[in-house]
């Protein structure tokens, strides 16, 4: 299983957990207004918004909820006006942690994330010093049972994706991220079971942690910052294995 895949996996039963307590559907709404407001209000012209949108009705989002969301980014009428700023850093074993934000007071965000590190065993540093490790790539997610690896990737490639990764419960399909919807569309449209479809970052390489106690820490790590209200997304290059994985779980 690559290292980006167990991430996934750890981020989509985080989704979970957030769904139930709300934070999820704070998170959406506020990246639709993000995006209004980076490419303006109209899906059809700013794909970013587009993603958003599907996003936030997968997450039963109320349209009216999403309409409003909209138009406080675009300006049409007055709201929080948010910023995004992103935080780099590392964690323990020198795993590179990179956290998006969206705030509408960076003098409280930037102190709080950075107590965030520290907390967490890791160090802020400044802006660049892991970006360089992490690709903005289209994932989507396919899970279940008896998949023709050749067929699915064969869909996938005639719609624009360009990788396939597999495990034990599905596959992840990688584009470019202007090609996220077409290559979304043609997987549902051929049946595929599409568990999610977001951009994200992706680690150009992993580092593999094979200590518990490690691996421990930085999964309470990322815990800490998603729980955090100004926190979009949190992106870690570790590889945690399976079985320390189970074990953590249990």
């Amino acid at each position: 299983m690559s290292g980006h895949s167990k991430w996934a996996n750890i981020k989509h039963r985080k989704a979970a957990q957030d769904a139930k307590k709300g934070a999820a559907y704070q998170r959406l709404t506020k990246a639709v207004i993000a995006a209004a407001k980076a490419g303006g209000g109209d899906p059809n012209a700013n794909f970013r918004l587009k993603v958003a949108i599907d996003r936030a009705r997968e997450g039963n989002v109320p349209m009216d909820n999403i309409e409003r969301a909209i138009k406080k980014g675009s300006g049409e009428i007055e709201g929080a006006i948010y910023d995004e700023v992103t935080y780099e850093g590392y964690g323990p074993a020198g795993v590179a942690i990179m956290v998006e934000t969206l705030t509408d007071n960076r003098n409280r965000t930037a102190p709080e994330m950075r107590s965030l590190f520290t907390k967490s065993g890791g160090a802020i540093g400044e802006a660049g010093c892991v970006a360089w490790n992490f690709e903005r790539r289209g994932v989507i997610r396919v899970e279940g049972k008896g998949i023709d690896e050749e067929a699915l990737l064969g869909v996938a490639a005639e719609a624009g994706a360009d990788d396939l990764q597999g495990d034990d419960e599905g596959f992840d399909v990688y584009c470019d991220p202007s090609s996220l919807s077409e290559v979304g569309i043609a997987l549902k449209g051929a049946g595929y079971p599409v568990e999610s479809m977001e951009i994200s970052m992706v680690p150009k390489n992993t580092v593999s942690i094979t200590r518990k106690d490690e691996a421990s820490k930085l999964l309470t790590m990322v815990e800490r910052f998603e729980e955090h209200d100004d926190v979009q997304n949190v992106y870690a290059n570790f590889d945690i294995p399976d079985e320390i994985l189970e074990e953590l779980g249990d």
